[in-house]
């Protein structure tokens, strides 16, 4: 028998939720993660750590339903916090420069994933003007 795409646990601690997720996320499964999350609000809920580190892929439904998720969570007094997250979403939160918002970093901190080349920008250096000849006579 196979295994299902996606496997939600939730474990509960007074008014904070710790989710892992096992497995894929993408446009066949974010549904799961969107009700599960939503469930912890309606459920009292404000702090909910989500524990990336079985899930094996992120498409850009999944950070979608992570950001929604933390706008609601965040109206509503509480945090949302991703924990180990798989390399696509960590590159997705890198470019849309959101990591903040869900990884609990400081913006532009976020070490990137094992294997990835680091880009490092360094300040320019300071441009000199090169030096204009001059030429006598008058003629150029």
């Amino acid at each position: 028998m196979p295994l299902p795409p996606l496997t939600i646990y939730r474990h509960d601690r007074r008014k904070r939720a710790l989710i892992t997720l096992a497995g894929e996320i993408d446009l066949d499964t974010v549904p799961l993660v969107r009700a599960s999350l939503e469930r912890c609000l309606r459920d009292g809920i404000r702090t909910i750590d989500v524990d990336l580190t079985l899930v094996t892929f992120c498409d850009c439904s999944g950070l979608n339903a992570f950001l929604n998720a933390a706008q609601h969570i965040t109206a509503a007094g509480g945090t949302l916090r991703l924990h180990h997250p798989p390399r696509t979403l960590v590159l997705m939160l890198d470019i849309a420069g959101c990591e903040f918002l869900l990884l609990g970093v400081p913006f532009g901190q976020l070490s990137p994933p094992p294997g990835y080349p680091l880009v490092t920008t360094a300040p320019a250096p300071p441009r000199s003007v090169p030096p204009v000849p001059v030429l006598s006579g008058g003629a150029v």
